[in-house]
């Protein structure tokens, strides 16, 4: 049943949810048929164009312009634009035959009973038997979608619950009905999982199943913790933000975002589905919030909630007035312990312990927290690891509440519960060691089970690799700044980039030279990944700024050359090397990406050479790659300038592709080797597999290419274009003179004519560029505003 061939689906509503439902479906290459209801009249633009309430078109409106609507919505729910021509729209009445012919049915209606269970009726007129049938509800009892269908029906029906925007958040909350059959529940979690990219998560039948359950309960906690501590909104969001792993939206902001109208209709609907829950009173709903729901003021919908922005300005709200007022700087003590922590887990047990406001923030509402979650195992869910992963995965937490609680420690979150008054459930003090959770001989995480009383492994493992597992027992070298080598095993090493934001620096560069050594001499190929936010940001600035202020240009000449030889090392080693990248992969990150013996990708992977935008070129082989590339593509007779142009461009504009699909387009990715992998969780597995594979199959080091460039012709018809940039006061004269550096090395500088040259001569072009452009002034404000705001600066 696992292995049930998904094809084609229909989605039965095209709202928010349901055009994103659409969206993923057609993203992994399946095709949809997104059906909505037929309009009662026509528009205005109907009216004119003198169509009538039966011309095909109108009839599919709702679905056509809910679906365009998201397409164009920002962050894109596609990976790619081409990916619409999987989805065709229709509607209700005229189309429902067609469910017929598709392999699994989600209804994503609106949230009433009645109306559900008509459109169930309707589907059990068409649908063939053994088609699955899900419900996207997040509100009504799963059980209560079931009643009076059939037999067929009730064995294939689950909840399957996407989170918004389902191309972003990975929880897919899975929720059975005592009628369906385990294969299907089964089927759901595995395809969930492994097609959809999602983290799926097994749920009971209870109110609001796991995430929502618990994330409404930690944000009406804090919203009662605050009036009670007198904090104000934004001191809240900045103690709830990613300083301990959560989105920068921290809590207010997200709740702005989401709308406060649906997290009063969770906390509503908890409240009074829940009478046993010993934490119910959390729910009730504060003062302030029941003045802003009588003001209508819910958020990003009406353009104020916690936040308004007016003109420039962004205010925020004081809870005691209900006035708006200008935005304070929030500062506290216990907070300034934890800059030099780089893992957000790792602060916890210093916020715990501080003496000031923040401090006494944190041991309440993680008290409070931990009591909760103690109490809701077995109700909502027999394992714990399912609330870890709801939490992470559908509210965007970084750590779960146990996780966070194993790593304080279980005797010091029972402390913190029962001072404030919240007792935790007992099974919690019968845990024979003090983890939740712990790594086993092999690697493995195993959680303490409930209900055997015992450590079990965590299921499906066994497609995955989690480094921080394999870190602390299969580590065979690192350094204290860069890189950490660990074994796979069946001969495959992992380098894993630990520095700060994974930028690269001589430490790293040593790292994967290192591994490079040990694999050619005891291994079988190399895998480069991490487990971090981004795979990579790029070079270290800092350390680029630093030695051209001082002017050490032998030093920095050096620096860039090992860069330039590691990268190549990489591409010629007489092992497979495999590169991993994922999130933000920049500069240096890509140019690594790109010397790969094979890439394996997740989709969201945003990658490019991002140089320009501090004043430089691409010098890490970047530009070589690009050049090289670009003219392998060549065909005879064609207009080689036009396709070096559009390389030029995507460095010449910093070009980031928003998804690995576009990397494939932009040729930072290539058809022919490139791989993309849905599932982030599942990335590194995949990568030993293929480099396995390259292995097996009998891995020759590469021999050097040469390049074909062209030489001065094509130089000058740049160097025409980009004075003609200047002219139209596209660009400035500084942007000009980094572009027509740019142009010099990609033409294989000035050669008479075209010609073949070495990836070496190149790559020294490269250097030479990048560090003349060091030498300008104004390249050292551009990387000194990047350093200090995050920020290009255009001078």
């Amino acid at each position: 049943m696992k292995n049930r061939n998904i094809t084609h689906i229909t989605v039965l509503g095209s709202g928010i949810m349901g055009s994103g439902i659409a969206c993923q479906f057609a993203n992994i290459g399946v095709k949809v048929l997104l059906l909505d209801i037929v309009p009662k009249e026509l528009n205005e633009i109907e009216t004119k164009k003198g169509l009538t309430l039966y011309s095909k078109i109108v009839r599919n409106r709702i679905a056509s312009e809910n679906l365009a609507k998201a397409i164009s919505s920002n962050p894109a729910p596609l990976y790619h634009k081409n990916f619409s021509s999987r989805i065709e729209v229709g509607n209700f009445d005229d189309d429902m035959e067609k469910i017929k012919n598709t392999d699994w049915i989600i209804e994503v209606v609106v949230e009433r009973l009645d109306i559900k269970k008509s459109v169930y009726e309707k589907i059990e007129q068409h649908r063939k038997t053994g088609t699955l049938v899900s419900s996207n509800t997040s509100g009504i009892p799963i059980h209560l979608l079931i009643d009076n269908r059939s037999d067929d029906f009730k064995k294939h029906f689950a909840g399957t619950h996407f989170f918004n925007p389902v191309r972003y958040l990975k929880l897919l909350e899975i929720i059975p009905t005592p009628f369906t059959d385990k294969n299907i529940v089964d089927f759901y979690l595995n395809y969930g999982e492994k097609y959809l990219g999602k983290t799926t998560v097994l749920c009971k039948d209870t109110p609001a199943f796991i995430a929502n359950r618990i994330g409404v309960f930690s944000i009406m906690n804090l919203f009662n913790t605050v009036v009670e501590l007198g904090l104000s909104v934004e001191d809240v969001d900045k103690l709830t933000g990613p300083i301990i792993g959560r989105p920068k939206s921290a809590t207010f902001r997200t709740a702005d975002v989401v709308g406060l109208d649906t997290l009063v209709h969770v906390a509503n609907g908890v409240y009074n589905a829940c009478p046993n829950d010993e934490a119910k009173n959390q729910f009730i709903l504060p003062d302030f919030l029941n003045k802003m729901m009588e003001n209508k003021w819910l958020g990003s919908k009406t353009e104020q909630g916690f936040y308004k922005k007016i003109d420039k300005d962004i205010l925020s709200l004081d809870l005691k007035t209900l006035e708006y007022k200008a935005q304070q700087k929030s500062s506290f003590p216990t907070l300034e312990l934890t800059k030099n922590i780089d893992n957000a887990i790792d602060r916890f047990e210093i916020l715990i312990s501080g003496t000031d406001k923040a401090a006494e923030f944190y041991r309440k509402s993680l008290g409070a927290l931990f009591a909760y979650v103690s109490h809701r195992i077995p109700e909502i869910s027999d394992e714990i690891f399912r609330l870890d992963d709801a939490l992470r995965t559908g509210f965007g937490w970084e750590d779960g509440p146990f996780q966070i609680w194993n790593k304080i420690g279980i005797k010091k979150g029972v402390e913190l519960a029962e001072t404030n008054g919240d007792p935790v459930a007992d099974w919690v003090k019968e845990i024979p060691e003090n983890n939740f959770y712990k790594i086993n001989e092999y690697g493995k995480t195993e959680f303490y089970n409930l209900l055997s009383k015992s450590y079990e492994l965590i299921p499906g493992q066994e497609n995955k690799i989690n480094l921080e597992s394999t870190r602390s027992t299969k580590e065979i070298w690192s350094n204290k700044n860069g890189v950490s080598i660990q074994d796979l095993g069946d001969g495959i090493l992992n380098v894993e980039f630990r520095s700060k934001m994974n930028s690269l620096g001589a430490e790293v560069m040593t790292g994967i030279n290192k591994a490079i050594d040990l694999a050619e001499a005891d291994y079988k190929g190399i895998v480069i990944s991490n487990q971090g936010q981004n795979f990579s940001v790029g070079a270290n600035l800092a350390m680029i700024m630093m030695l051209a202020f001082d002017q050490e240009w032998d030093d920095l000449n050096m620096a860039i050359s090992y860069f330039q030889k590691t990268v190549m090392r990489v591409r010629y080693s007489s092992i497979p090397v495999v590169v991993c990248p994922h999130g933000m992969t920049f500069g240096g990150g890509c140019e690594i990406t790109m010397h790969a013996d094979k890439v394996v990708a997740t989709p969201e992977t945003y990658i490019g050479l991002v140089e320009f935008g501090v004043g430089v070129i691409p010098a890490g082989g970047g530009t070589k790659e690009f050049v090289l590339r670009t003219a392998k593509n060549y065909v005879k007779d064609d207009v080689e300038t036009n396709r070096l142009r559009d390389a030029f461009m995507n460095i010449a504009t910093a070009k980031v592709a928003t998804s690995a699909y576009e990397a494939f387009d932009m040729n930072i990715f290539e058809r022919n080797k490139d791989i993309v992998v849905v599932n982030r969780d599942r990335q590194i597995a995949e990568a030993k597999k293929q480099c396995l594979m390259l292995s097996e199959m009998g891995y020759t080091k590469p021999i050097e290419q040469k390049v074909r460039v062209l030489g001065r012709e094509a130089l000058g018809i740049f160097l025409v274009g980009t004075d003609q940039m200047v002219a139209g006061k596209y660009i400035s004269d500084h942007d000009r003179l980094i572009a027509n550096k740019l142009a010099h090395v990609m033409v294989g500088g000035n050669l008479s004519e075209t010609t073949e040259v070495s990836e070496q001569y190149l790559l020294d072009l490269e250097r030479e560029a990048f560090l003349s452009l060091c030498g300008e002034r104004k390249t050292l404000e551009r990387i000194q505003s990047m350093l200090k705001t995050g920020k290009p600066l255009r001078n």
